[in-house]
């Protein structure tokens, strides 16, 4: 319990002086950082130019952006930003990616190599989701190989060390997400996993995941805690039985789920990066939850934890990178009526909601606490609890798991 006080009171404290440095009380005082990631969708037929939104993200002083795909357009106008940007080979290129180096190269000398450095391309990621894209079993066995001809491409270009290659994946990929520290992967999922991993560990790669607490919490709103969903810090949280950790965020004890599994598999110390995580503001009348003051709520208590640098409770010293979906509102996505009302803006410029950035035009972006005016794979916590627990969970001074108890051929108890 005093674990968890004394990071409330953290994280209220940035409140309480960012919301003065905002009002002009503390004018000039520790200016509050907009860490934030962000993604940049293009579904929709009304949204602001490229060089409209790179305008927008550099009042925002908003320097990490990630993109669906290499439109060249974007990439242009990212150049001479100084805004890092993630761009994406689309599921229908990892097939012909993994069967040919040749190709990859010819990809990246065309698509990216003609925009860089002067567009910081930081990162790539092969495919979306891929490992949980159902019966596609082709597609699952190339994205490892694709992805070591894009790393070899790179190498051959000179851009390896600026680079990176990774994938985005849905939380689907685990059995078990809680407790954290009973974290495993699915049998499906577990050896392409491993494969991975691997190739991220080697070359010094993030895993990145897409996680909405928001899923858990409209599935099940009577059993699933709103202010624990919405990462509210004041929330008193839940504590993992077998590590003693405590939790007042369900985004990060899914981070944490995700990376004590890739620890069963002998890759605890390769980086959980969220690069996606959001909120919508508007459903359907079966979308419980998805209002205004829901989404401003997660997405500002993000944000607050991201200005204070907040690691998750098992890597307490590394802040979670984090990649808010999405910068817009965007009409043309298809699904429920939520998948086109996760934006932080309207296409026309105006906010959605305020969630504390202040757009600035010398200084960097400060939060305030005042109020104005891709289609995500759902993954459910899990209620199953392995019978045999996790007898020691050994940490270094970073959070880095040393050591865990092995738990793959337990039985499961669910309720």
């Amino acid at each position: 319990m005093a674990f968890a006080s004394a990071r409330s009171s953290r994280v209220s404290l940035l409140a309480l002086i960012c919301f003065l440095v905002a009002s002009g009380d503390m004018a000039g005082m520790l200016p509050c950082m907009a860490a934030l990631g962000i993604n940049y969708g293009q579904v929709g037929n009304d949204l602001p130019s490229p060089a409209q939104v790179v305008t927008l993200l550099s009042s925002l002083r908003i320097g990490k952006v990630r993109i669906y795909d290499v439109n060249p357009q974007v990439l242009a106008a990212f150049a001479g930003s100084g805004i890092e940007l993630i761009v994406t080979v689309p599921n229908d290129l990892v097939q012909p990616m993994a069967a040919s180096p040749g190709q990859t190269l010819q990809w990246v000398t065309s698509s990216v190599r003609p925009y860089f450095p002067a567009t910081r391309v930081t990162g790539i990621a092969v495919g979306n989701e891929v490992f949980t894209d159902d019966g596609d079993e082709a597609l699952k066995a190339s994205l490892v190989p694709a992805m070591r001809n894009l790393h070899a491409a790179l190498a051959q270009l000179g851009m390896d060390g600026d680079v990176h290659v990774s994938t985005a994946n849905s939380l689907a990929v685990l059995a078990t997400s809680y407790p954290p520290s009973q974290g495993a992967f699915t049998a499906a999922a577990a050896p392409l996993m491993a494969q991975l991993l691997k190739f991220l560990a080697e070359t010094n790669a993030p895993l990145w995941i897409n996680a909405y607490p928001y899923f858990a919490y409209k599935d099940d709103p009577t059993r699933v805690s709103l202010d624990y969903a919405l990462s509210n810090p004041s929330h008193v949280g839940a504590v993992d039985p077998y590590t003693r950790l405590q939790y007042t965020s369900m985004l990060y004890a899914q981070v944490d789920a995700v990376t004590f599994a890739a620890a069963r598999l002998g890759y605890g110390g390769v980086a959980v990066y969220v690069s996606e995580t959001g909120w919508p503001s508007k459903g359907d009348a079966d979308e419980v939850g998805a209002t205004v003051q829901n989404a401003r709520a997660y997405n500002g208590n993000l944000l607050l934890r991201q200005a204070a640098d907040e690691g998750t409770p098992l890597r307490p010293r590394q802040r979670l990178e984090v990649y808010l979906f999405a910068l817009f509102n965007e009409d043309m996505k298809p699904g429920p009526t939520s998948e086109r009302n996760y934006g932080l803006y309207q296409p026309d410029g105006t906010m959605v909601y305020n969630v504390g950035l202040v757009q600035q035009s010398t200084s960097a972006a400060s939060l305030s606490l005042a109020a104005s005016p891709a289609t995500r794979t759902e993954a459910k916590e899990s209620s199953c609890y392995p019978e045999q627990k996790l007898e020691k969970a050994a940490l270094d001074v970073e959070g880095t798991i040393l050591w865990t108890a092995q738990t793959a051929n337990s039985n499961l108890t669910c309720n």
